[in-house]
């Protein structure tokens, strides 16, 4: 059975960045470089950068668990404006595919919806086209192209996605 919950502890951030790191080594090597998703990694999915964004900038987690075990994570962030930041929405490799990313997304269109928010919007790698492929089969629409320089030498070649609620 699927839960979705958010994350109420550092204990559990912590969690949530040691699957971050395994779902992005495992699920980005086709679209990025390993330098790019180490550095990524690093300073937007690690630990330290997850505890800066829930303290510092806004952001909250949900844990997504399978009969209690941990298997996905969302990140999200109420913008000043309409809009609801999703920023992550992650699923372990031997989950995907039964339907919980639409269980997920409707959680994220819940919360957005609780706070009186219009739209969800997200950024996705342009080459990752399965994700651009569910977001498309759930609503959302490419509103923008961005290139976004992210340091360290790299950068984020992105469509900016919307869904209206």
């Amino acid at each position: 059975m699927i839960s979705i919950k958010k994350i109420n502890t550092l204990i559990e951030l912590h969690k949530i960045a040691v699957l971050a790191e395994e779902i992005w080594h495992e699920c980005f090597t086709d679209i990025i470089s390993e330098e790019q998703i180490d550095y990524m990694v690093e300073n937007f999915q690690s630990f330290k950068a997850m505890k800066n964004q829930v303290i510092n900038q806004g952001y909250y987690y949900l844990a997504v668990r399978n009969d209690d075990e941990l298997c996905g994570y969302i990140g999200v962030k109420p913008e000043n404006d309409d809009r609801f930041f999703l920023s992550k929405l992650y699923l372990c490799k031997d989950m995907r595919g039964k339907g919980i990313a639409t269980e997920m997304l409707r959680r994220v269109f819940g919360e957005a919806r609780n706070i009186g928010k219009k739209s969800v919007y997200l950024t996705v790698n342009k080459h990752n086209t399965h994700a651009i492929e569910v977001y498309k089969k759930t609503g959302f629409s490419v509103i923008e192209s961005v290139i976004t320089d992210i340091g360290g030498g790299f950068v984020m070649d992105d469509y900016v996605m919307e869904y209206k609620l």
